[in-house]
C-alpha cells in the first residue's frame, strides 16, 4: 500500500515536472530527475517546517517570559531617617494581603513593624538592616527592599539600589528635603535608578507639600511635578485628587482599605485644573510626543498623559510626585498603582555585565530566562541555618539542586535550598528566573560576587563602598569568650563591607572601624545580644590620614653581610603628591631605563613602598594621595633578593618622608542641625567652638536648619550637648564629607601625643 502510494506520488510529480517548461540555469548540468527533485524538496520542506516550528516555539516562549517579567517590579523604599519608610512598607504589606494586622514602628503593643525584625530595631525605632519582601498587587509581583535612613547604615541603601529597577524616595511634608534625602538621591543617580517621590505625613501640623516639591526641584535638581493634589491638609486631610485620571479618591474603613472614587470637589476644580496643566507642561519639556499635542492645543487624554509619564520616568528625565499619609492610611494604594504604572519592569532597564574572557568588555543582559544564568550576591546575612545570600537574577534561571559557578573565586557550588524572603520569614521555592530577588542557603561567597551556570564568565560591576571614618578598640571581658568574639567579628565583617576589623600593631588591641558612633555601638550591642559576649570598649578614635605636600628624592642602599648570602638592594627615585581628585590613593611608577634592577624585583619594591605607606611617621596613620616613582637602582648578582629590595624600599620611604613636608588629614563631617529658632545663637556658637564652618542656614516654620562642616574629632558626645543646649528639642544628622588638613596647632598636638604614647 505504502509503495503504490509512493509510486503514484512520484508519477504525479513527474507529470507536473514534465508539463512545466523549465530552463536549467546551467546548461552543462541536466535538471535533476523527478525522484531526486521530490526527495530534495521533501528534505527542504521538512527542514523548513522544523525550523519554523522551532522558531515559533521560541517566539511563544519569549512572549510568555516577557509577559511574566512585565508583571514584576523590583523597588526600594529610601529616605532620610524618620520620614516613614518602614511605616509605608507596613501599609503596603497590609493592603496587598501579605500581613493581616498593622503594627507601628514604635508600637505600644510590643510587636513592632514587620520589616524591623531585629530586637534592636524595634527598641530604637530605626531600621538597621535592609529587609526584603514581596507582595502581589493587581496581578503584579512587587519585590520590595526597605532600607535604613540613618547615614551610618548607608551601605544597606547602596547595595539595595545596586540591584533594584526602581525606587520610591520618601520625603517628609514637614521636614522636606533633608541631608540624607540628598545622599539617597545621589545614590539613586549613581546606579541610574528611576524613581517616584512620595510626600508623606500630610496629616502633620505644618505639612506643606508644595514647599517640599520646590525643595526637590532646587536641592535635588529633580525635574518633577505633582501627579496628585491633597484634599485638605493637617487635621483636615481627607483624600487625594488624581491629576492623570481627573478623579478624587477617599480612603474609608478602620485602616483606609476601602477606596471611594468620586468626581473632583467643585471647590477644588480650579487648583486641580491648574496643577494638571503644570504637570502636562513639565512632562512636555522632556517628552516630544506629548509636547507636540500640548503645543497644538490638542486635548490630552488620561492614557496619553500616563504613557508620557511612564516613558519619561523610565528614561530618568522626570520624577512624578505622589502624596499621602502612611500612618493615617491615605494614599498608599494609589502609590502602589503608580509603581505599576510608572516604574520599569526588569526588561525595561539596561543592565550590563563585564565579560572576563574579553578584557572586561561590556555585555548587555537581556533578562531572558532562557539565557545563561547571571546573578549577583548583593547582601549576606547569618541566619539560623547558616549564611543567607541574597541574589538578584539578571538572566537565566536558578533551580534548587543546580550547580552554579562563583566567577570571582572559580568555585563550583550546589544550590541546596532556594527561598523567597518576607522580612525574617522564608518560603521555599523550586526555581527562580531573571528579574527576581531570591535567597540561597549554605553558599560561601562575599558580597558583590557574581554567579553563572558556567557557560559564560561574566561579572557584574561592583558597588561603591565608602571608607570607614571612626574606630573603637574592643576586647572581650572574659578570656573564655574569645572564640565567640572572633566569630561575631568575622560574621559582621563579611555581612557589612563598611565594618572593618584590624589589629593595632603596638598595643595588640582589636580595632573595629565603621561609619560613625551609632554604627559601632550597634555592632558592640549585637555582639552582646547575639553571641552573649560582654565587650570592653575603648575611647572612639578618628581615622586620620597622612599625606605629603611637596616632592622629595630618595636614594637608599640596603646592604647587609652577616655570613652566608647577604642582602643588597639600592633604589633611587622620588615621591610626590597626587593631583587633587585623581581618584587613587597610591600610585607606583616604574621609570627604570635599562637593567639596573632586574624586572623580577620591581613587584617587591612596589610592595615595600605600599607597606611603608600603611604607617606614616607623624602619627602612624596610613599615607595617601602619594605617587612613588622609581628611576634608578643597583643590584648584586648573588646578594640581591626580593626581601633586600623590599626592605630597601621601606627604608627609602622613611628617609625621604620628612623632606616631603607631610601633613595630617582628618575626616570632616557634613552636619545638619534642626533646632527651635530661640536656640540658634547658642548652637551656632557651639559649632564655632568645635572648629566648624557654617555653610547654610534655613528657616523652616519655627525651626532653624543649620548646615555646617565640622571635624569628626570635635563631634564626640555632640548628641548630649545638643540636647542640653536645646532642652531636648534639637536633632542632628551627620555624614562623612572629606578628609581635610588639620590646623598647625592640632597637628603639633597629635604628633606630641603619638610620640608620648610610643615612649611610654
Amino acid at each position: 500500500m505504502a509503495r503504490s502510494a509512493r509510486f503514484s506520488t512520484t508519477r504525479l510529480f513527474y507529470t507536473l515536472c514534465s508539463s512545466t517548461k523549465t530552463t536549467p540555469l546551467n546548461h552543462q548540468h541536466p535538471p535533476p530527475t523527478p525522484v531526486a527533485a521530490l526527495l530534495a524538496g521533501n528534505f527542504h520542506f521538512r527542514h523548513y517546517a522544523a525550523s519554523t516550528a522551532t522558531a515559533r516555539v521560541r517566539e511563544e516562549k519569549e512572549a510568555v517570559w516577557r509577559e511574566s517579567l512585565e508583571k514584576v517590579r523590583n523597588i526600594g523604599i529610601s529616605a532620610h531617617i524618620d520620614s516613614g519608610k518602614t511605616t509605608l512598607t507596613e501599609r503596603v504589606l497590609f493592603y496587598t494581603g501579605r500581613i493581616h494586622e498593622i503594627h507601628e514602628v514604635r508600637g505600644k503593643d510590643g510587636v513592632g513593624a514587620k520589616m524591623d525584625s531585629m530586637d534592636l530595631e524595634r527598641e530604637k525605632g530605626i531600621t538597621i538592616q535592609s529587609a526584603a519582601t514581596y507582595c502581589t498587587w493587581k496581578d503584579y509581583q512587587v519585590n520590595i527592599i526597605d532600607t535604613p535612613g540613618h547615614v551610618d547604615f548607608t551601605i544597606e541603601v547602596e547595595r539595595a539600589l545596586r540591584v533594584l529597577d526602581g525606587a520610591i524616595l520618601v520625603l517628609c511634608s514637614v521636614g522636606g528635603v533633608q541631608s540624607q534625602s540628598i545622599t539617597v538621591d545621589r545614590q539613586m543617580r549613581r546606579y541610574e535608578v528611576p524613581r517616584l517621590a512620595f510626600i508623606n505625613k500630610l496629616d502633620r501640623m505644618g505639612a506643606d507639600p508644595w514647599k517640599v516639591l520646590n525643595q526637590a526641584r532646587s536641592k535635588l535638581r529633580h525635574h518633577s511635578a505633582a501627579v496628585q493634589v491633597p484634599i485638605g491638609l493637617e487635621d483636615d486631610f481627607k483624600g487625594l485628587i488624581d491629576l492623570v485620571q481627573s478623579k478624587a479618591y477617599y480612603f474609608h474603613g478602620s485602616n483606609g482599605e476601602k477606596i471611594v472614587t468620586e468626581d473632583i470637589p467643585a471647590n477644588m476644580e480650579a487648583i486641580a485644573s491648574e496643577k494638571r496643566r503644570e504637570l502636562i507642561e513639565v512632562v512636555s519639556e522632556v517628552d516630544d510626543k506629548l509636547a507636540e499635542a500640548f503645543l497644538n492645543d490638542e486635548p490630552i487624554s488620561s492614557a496619553d498623559l500616563e504613557a508620557a509619564i511612564r516613558r519619561t520616568t523610565i528614561a530618568r528625565k522626570f520624577v512624578p510626585v505622589f502624596m499621602g499619609s502612611a500612618f493615617k492610611n491615605k494614599g498608599v494604594q494609589t502609590l502602589l498603582d503608580g509603581v505599576l504604572n510608572y516604574l520599569p519592569c526588569p526588561v525595561e532597564v539596561s543592565n550590563y555585565a563585564l565579560d572576563q574572557t574579553k578584557n572586561e568588555e561590556k555585555v548587555t543582559l537581556t533578562g531572558n530566562p532562557s539565557g545563561p544564568l547571571v546573578a549577583l550576591a548583593f547582601k549576606l546575612e547569618e541566619g539560623r541555618f547558616g549564611q543567607l545570600t541574597y541574589l538578584r537574577i539578571y538572566e537565566g534561571v536558578i533551580r534548587k539542586g543546580d550547580f552554579i559557578i562563583n566567577v570571582n573565586t572559580g568555585k563550583k557550588i550546589k544550590v541546596p535550598r532556594l527561598v523567597r524572603m518576607h522580612s525574617n520569614e522564608m518560603e521555599d521555592i523550586q526555581e527562580a528566573h531573571s528579574g527576581q530577588i531570591v535567597t540561597v542557603f549554605g553558599v560561601d561567597c562575599a558580597s558583590g560576587d557574581t554567579f553563572t551556570d558556567g557557560s559564560v564568565k561574566y561579572t557584574m560591576t561592583s558597588m561603591n563602598v565608602p571608607e570607614p571614618v571612626m574606630s573603637l578598640a574592643v576586647s572581650p571581658v572574659s578570656k573564655d569568650s574569645g572564640g565567640q568574639f572572633s566569630k561575631a567579628l568575622n560574621r559582621f565583617q563579611k555581612e557589612d563591607p563598611t565594618f572593618r576589623v584590624g589589629l593595632d600593631a603596638e598595643s595588640g588591641e582589636t580595632i573595629i572601624s565603621g561609619m560613625g558612633e551609632l554604627h559601632l555601638d550597634i555592632y558592640v550591642e549585637r555582639i552582646r545580644r547575639e553571641y552573649k559576649v560582654e565587650a570592653q570598649v575603648g575611647k572612639p578614635r578618628v581615622n586620620f590620614r597622612e599625606t605629603i605636600t611637596k616632592r622629595a628624592d630618595f636614594d637608599y642602599l640596603h646592604k647587609k653581610q652577616s655570613g652566608g648570602q647577604g642582602q643588597y638592594g639600592r633604589v633611587v627615585g622620588y615621591v610626590e603628591p597626587l593631583e587633587p581628585g585623581s581618584g587613587s590613593k597610591f600610585e607606583f611608577d616604574n621609570m627604570l631605563v635599562g637593567q639596573a634592577i632586574p624586572s623580577n624585583y620591581v613587584p617587591a619594591i612596589e610592595k615595600g613602598f605600599r607597606e611603608a605607606a600603611n604607617s606614616g611617621s607623624l602619627i602612624g596613620h596610613p599615607v595617601e594621595n602619594i605617587r612613588v616613582v622609581l628611576t634608578d637602582g643597583a643590584s648584586h648578582n648573588v646578594d640581591s633578593s626580593e626581601l633586600a629590595f623590599k626592605l630597601a624600599s621601606i627604608y627609602a620611604f622613611r628617609q625621604c618622608y620628612d623632606k616631603a613636608k607631610p601633613i595630617i588629614l582628618e575626616p570632616v563631617m557634613l552636619v545638619e542641625i534642626k533646632v527651635p529658632t530661640e536656640f540658634q545663637g547658642t548652637v551656632t556658637g557651639d559649632i564655632n567652638k568645635r572648629k566648624g564652618v557654617i555653610i547654610g542656614n534655613d528657616q523652616e516654620g519655627d525651626d532653624s536648619v543649620i548646615l555646617a562642616t565640622v571635624p569628626l574629632n570635635m563631634m564626640f558626645g555632640y548628641s548630649t550637648s545638643l540636647r542640653s543646649m536645646t532642652q531636648g528639642k534639637g536633632e542632628f544628622t551627620m555624614e562623612y564629607k572629606e578628609h581635610a588638613p588639620v590646623s598647625g596647632d592640632v597637628q603639633t598636638q597629635l604628633v606630641n601625643t603619638y610620640k608620648a604614647s610610643k615612649e611610654s
